[in-house]
C-alpha cells in the first residue's frame, strides 16, 4: 500500500477485507445479544417473560452459530488455530494503521494524466 489514497492498487482485497470485518462486527453484536438475552433471563420474575427470553436466547445462539460458521468457513475466524487467527489480527492491524497513515489531503490533488479523460 503506497500513500496515496486515490491509487487503485491500493483498492486490491478491500472487498473481501470489508466483508470480513463486517462479520466480525455482525459476530460481536451477535455475543452482545447472547449475553444481554440471558442477563434478561436472569432478571426477569415472570414465568411468560422467561420463556419469551429462552426462545429468544436460543435464535441468539443460533445466529452467533451461523456467522461463525460462515467466518470460518470463509477462513476469517480460526478459532481452533490460535497462531494462525494471532497472524490475522496482526495483519488486520496494520492494514488499519497503514490507511489512517493515509494523506486523505494532499495540497496537490491534480491527477491530471494519471486516469483515461478525454481532451479537454
Amino acid at each position: 500500500m503506497n500513500n496515496d489514497y486515490l491509487d487503485p492498487i491500493n483498492s486490491v482485497g478491500m472487498a473481501d477485507l470489508a466483508d470480513c470485518t463486517f462479520a466480525v462486527e455482525f459476530l460481536m453484536r451477535a455475543k452482545n445479544g447472547v449475553r444481554n438475552c440471558a442477563f434478561a433471563i436472569g432478571e426477569t420474575a415472570s414465568p411468560e417473560a422467561r420463556q419469551i427470553l429462552k426462545g429468544q436466547l436460543q435464535e441468539a445462539l443460533d445466529l452467533h452459530d451461523e456467522i461463525s460458521r460462515l467466518m470460518i468457513d470463509k477462513h476469517w475466524l480460526h478459532p481452533y488455530q490460535v497462531g494462525e487467527q494471532f497472524r490475522m489480527d496482526l495483519k488486520a492491524a496494520d492494514t488499519t494503521v497503514k490507511i489512517a497513515n493515509l494523506d486523505l489531503f494532499p495540497d496537490d490533488t491534480a491527477r491530471l494524466g494519471m486516469f483515461a479523460t478525454p481532451d479537454r
